[in-house]
């Protein structure tokens, strides 16, 4: 009874915003009558400008008077409304602060509550109609020998029992619908007042409305579910590491530490990352880095190499520091964007499937730079490059390692959003056959696609040897691959092509890469490391297949 009594009918709610709709429409109609020849004439001149612009019709000289007459104009209606604009913002805070104070005490509340009763009172009328649907399902049964008639009976309820639920969570959906457009009306009405301008407040109070308006547990779950997995996984380890190993995990150092090591493997998940939007993926990331180690060490050596390559031995000393480095990173480009070119050629002109053709200069890469080095190191490149590209700032704390991988990430974020050819990557990836026939050259972008891929691994792979001050051979960089996929999967670039941001790629690299230093720091055996890898990536993909099964 108590429900019942606070519940509105529609003449009631109608009853309730009317003298809300009476007090700011007289003051609207104020405002329009000072805008009617400022800021009205304002917008319509404008718009005729541009009409006009645009207008085959005109000759140039036409053109250039129309215009000429309307900025005559438009600069006596800039005038009025110049003239008019105290009086107008008057009006507006009067009709703001009369919304404040009455809107939600008046109206507002007094919905909230009654949806509220409403939605007590459609619950209990649910649960009493599942009941019913209960015993009489059990007394029918009572009736039933037949096995097919008992089957056909519990078929008929599971039918009556969805039934049920969907006429139930459609009036609840309703009456949230009720409750959203109450608050958002007030909003409709500040927006006739502003022309469409908000404050930051009334901007962020719309926004987490709409959150919780639009908010789905399962959907909430299905995006979400893995992230907390891991920061449950990850404060467990912060819990563990100072009782295990007596230290602290999360100092400035460890983080920085996470940050640095991240950095390289940056370039490489987002060169991969665009593959997979393409629908693909990448098996010779790893071999890319081990090439290239090698590759850049044997140039940046310090002294002459103390291994060889396909059985000569290179002193590249003669060259100066700069001239090094800048042929390290050249050479470790062009040998990667010429593999993955390769790859992508494949994959474009015959279709063959990425996995085949990137696993094919897996092996290619893996057997040529081992026969031609003999699966030697090559030691250590000279000191001063690391302390040349990458200084540490801030009194020596800093590693601007990290801002390579912050220009890297800027930048295929430009790429990816702001360009055609990002545009025309989310295409192809979503739907080849429409790009295609939307008149997208498939070829183009998808050869494009692994030349980025290529430049980002010689890059990415370049600063890591400058990291780690060189230590190249042909085995480094193995299963570089997995991690590189599994951060673009985690961050949400799903497999099915077409769907994904920059932004989860970043995330991706720094959950897998925390979590690995964590767990090293912590004690766990590498093999083991493979094993939450390996989960996870499980995961995030059983994820992503559920998402596509559920758009389908």
């Amino acid at each position: 009874m108590e429900n019942k009594d606070v519940m509105l009918t529609a003449e009631e709610e109608k009853a309730l915003l009317q003298p809300i709709d009476d007090h700011i429409g007289k003051i609207q109609e104020k405002i329009n009558a000072l805008r009617a020849d400022g800021t009205d004439q304002i917008i319509a001149l404008n718009n005729h400008i541009a009409v006009t612009r645009e207008n085959a019709n005109y000759t140039k000289e036409e053109k250039a008077a129309i215009i000429a007459e309307d900025r005559k104009k438009l600069a006596e209606a800039k005038a009025i409304e110049q003239k008019n604009n105290p009086e107008v913002k008057k009006l507006i805070n009067e009709a703001v602060q009369y919304l404040d104070e009455h809107y939600d005490q008046e109206y507002y509340n007094k919905i909230a509550e009654s949806c509220k009763a409403q939605m007590a009172i459609e619950a209990e009328s649910y649960k009493v109609e599942i009941d019913k649907l209960k015993k009489d399902h059990q007394a029918e049964l009572a009736k039933l020998s037949n096995p097919a008639d008992i089957k056909e009976e519990k078929y008929v309820f599971k039918n009556k029992l969805f039934d049920a639920k969907l006429k139930y969570e459609a009036t609840q959906q309703l009456i949230k619908d009720r409750q959203h457009d109450a608050f958002a009306y007030r909003y409709h009405l500040i927006d006739l007042l502003r022309l469409s301008k908000f404050t930051f407040s009334e901007k962020q109070k719309q926004k987490w409305e709409n959150y919780k308006y639009t908010f789905n547990i399962k959907q909430f779950l299905l995006k979400n579910g893995l992230y907390i997995a891991i920061l449950f996984v990850f404060i467990l380890l912060c819990i563990l590491t100072p009782i295990i190993k007596h230290t602290q995990l999360l100092t400035m150092n460890n983080i920085l530490n996470i940050l640095q090591a991240a950095s390289p493997r940056m370039f490489l998940a987002l060169g991969v990352g665009g593959l997979i939007l393409l629908g693909g993926t990448d098996l010779s990331v790893g071999r890319m880095v081990g090439t290239s180690m090698v590759l850049c060490t044997m140039i940046m050596h310090k002294g002459i190499n103390t291994g060889a390559l396909f059985d000569t031995v290179y002193d590249f000393t003669s060259i100066s520091i700069g001239g090094r480095i800048i042929l390290a990173l050249v050479v470790c480009c062009v040998v990667t964007t010429l593999f993955s070119t390769i790859a992508g050629f494949f994959t474009a002109r015959f279709k063959i499937h990425p996995f085949i053709s990137t696993m094919a200069n897996m092996l290619i890469m893996f057997g040529l730079i081992t026969f031609a080095t003999k699966g030697v190191s090559f030691g250590a490149i000279e000191m001063s490059i690391n302390k040349t590209i990458m200084p540490k700032i801030f009194g020596g704390q800093f590693p601007t390692i990290i801002l390579w991988a912050v220009a890297a990430v800027l930048i295929m974020y430009f790429v990816w959003n702001k360009t055609k050819l990002g545009k025309n990557m989310y295409a192809v990836g979503g739907n080849p056959e429409a790009a295609a026939a939307s008149g997208i050259s498939v070829f183009k972008v998808t050869i494009t696609a692994f030349v980025i891929a290529g430049v980002l691994y010689g890059f990415g792979s370049w600063l890591e040897c400058i990291r780690m001050v060189g230590s190249g051979s042909a085995a480094y960089g193995q299963g570089w691959e997995t991690d590189a996929i599994a951060a673009c999967v985690v961050g949400g670039i799903s497999f099915k092509g077409g769907i994904g941001k920059i932004q989860g790629i970043v995330v991706g690299v720094l959950v897998f890469t925390a979590l690995t230093y964590s767990l090293t720091i912590l004690g766990v055996d590498t093999n083991l490391q493979f094993v939450f890898s390996g989960i996870i990536i499980l995961a995030a993909v059983t994820i992503d297949c559920l998402k596509y099964v559920q758009k389908k």
